[in-house]
């Protein structure tokens, strides 16, 4: 059986699921179920420094976008950090890390952008035995507007001002929650690391209007006539996370940072997805509010399933194992040629690859009379939109050219098939290497 036992900047956790700090871990009540259910960690939702009360609304929180069926792909949501009594959290996360010790307690932060405030909250923190502490540099809203959240996360020189007061003030791991809401996320991962982060976390949400109510002419969700921004989440944007995980763990300035994903984790594979990118572990919110706690149930055994039937016996086996094969465009493999291959008794003659490949692409798909679909060889360019507009999983699939056949688009002879085009002299990664 594969161990998912996960040892993250020495926070150890039964697996590498962990509650991202939202709405599901705002209080003890919701923590301790959530432990119940099976996950390995929680991010306590942000605490603020004590002054003015936090006052979130009393009306609709969330927007979102449905996909076929109303399956939830984004939510949007207008909340604020914890509304709830610092002290009250204080107590709670104390109360829960004695009886939960092998499972990660980390406490997100968010104060004024002052040395004094950060190192009174952090005191405080160190008292309640929490596994570590998270600074939210990412929230887009409300927070953003008063010089806090997103509004650091945007400037590498407060990201590494704010984290190296926290490291000097504070014992234990600090994570840095980075912004999406930036060009290159490169610069703040690398002001987080130049500050003297444990790690990164990411990606916080992303800024935001999900849609506008068109009878009262306001974006939702709507309060009273009125709409805001907020930040998006959901598997609708996991793509942009995979991709600054990437970037982080491939730029050679931060190398070797431990990452914490979040961001559209919804099953296992978008786990593993994520930690063969380079994460450690993966964080999630909008599957646990779209689900429930148990949903991890599902994470969990599909995760251990694939460990076993790849050979996997942890999750430090596989941890980074994708990013040598990221690159930039110009390092692809120019000589690979593939072609579009229909299953003609898997197919259901909706004409979609027809209609898409006609219109839009290189009309290189033929309809007979009686609809029978074929590729036209010499007009694909193995674009592969057919595959992704097609209905039927596996129906159409890209085949490669083997090397010493004739492309009948270009006549010309497939030199070879480039299976080690990662040390091949052909390769300008290598020649620049050389």
């Amino acid at each position: 059986m594969a161990d998912l036992t996960t040892d993250f900047l020495g926070i150890k956790s039964p697996n590498p699921f962990w509650l991202a700090s939202a709405p599901p871990t705002d209080k003890e009540y919701n923590v301790r179920r959530a432990f119940e259910a099976g996950w390995g960690g929680v991010v306590w939702k942000t605490l603020g420094a004590e002054g003015p009360p936090v006052v979130n609304v009393n009306g609709p929180r969330y927007g979102a976008i449905w996909g076929a069926d109303r399956r939830l792909l984004g939510l949007n949501n207008i909340e604020l950090i914890t509304d709830r009594p610092l002290e009250v959290n204080l107590d709670e996360i104390k109360r829960v890390k004695k009886d939960y010790p092998d499972r990660a307690v980390v406490v997100s932060l968010m104060v004024p952008c002052e040395e004094e405030a950060w190192k009174d909250i952090l005191l405080r923190v160190m008292d309640t035995g929490a596994d570590g502490i998270e600074l939210n540099f990412g929230c887009p809203h409300g927070m953003a507007e008063r010089g806090m959240g997103s509004a650091v996360g945007q400037v590498p020189e407060y990201i590494e001002m704010v984290t190296r007061w926290c490291k000097e003030n504070y014992d234990k791991p600090v994570i840095v929650k980075l912004t999406p809401n930036i060009t290159d996320i490169r610069h703040p991962a690398r002001a987080a690391k130049a500050g003297g982060a444990d790690a990164v976390s990411l990606i916080n949400t992303i800024n935001s209007i999900v849609s506008v109510d068109l009878d009262i002419m306001a974006p939702n969700p709507t309060i009273g006539d009125k709409g805001t921004h907020g930040g998006y989440c959901g598997p609708a944007v996991k793509p942009i996370a995979l991709n600054m995980v990437a970037e982080i763990a491939r730029d050679p300035q931060t190398h070797g940072l431990p990452i914490s994903a979040i961001g559209g984790v919804t099953t296992w594979r978008d786990a593993a997805e994520f930690m063969a990118l380079g994460a450690g572990n993966v964080q999630v919110c909008t599957a646990a509010m779209t689900y429930g706690f148990r949903v991890v149930e599902e994470m969990i055994s599909g995760l251990s399933q694939w460990m076993d039937e790849k050979g996997h016996t942890s999750t430090a086996d596989f941890i980074g194992m994708a990013v040598p094969n990221v690159t930039d465009w110009q390092y692809l493999n120019l000589n690979y040629v593939a072609k579009a291959k229909i299953d003609e008794d898997a197919c259901i003659k909706c004409g979609r690859c027809y209609a898409a490949c006609e219109d839009t692409s290189h009309q290189a798909i033929a309809m007979s009379e009686d609809r029978v679909f074929s590729v036209k060889d010499e007009e694909c360019v193995a674009c592969n939109l057919c595959v992704n507009v097609c209905p039927v999983e596996g129906c159409i699939t890209m085949e490669p050219m083997a090397a010493g056949t004739v492309d009948p688009r270009t006549d010309k002879v497939v030199e070879e098939d480039y299976a080690n085009w990662t040390t091949h002299p052909n390769n300008p990664s290598v020649q620049a290497a050389e």
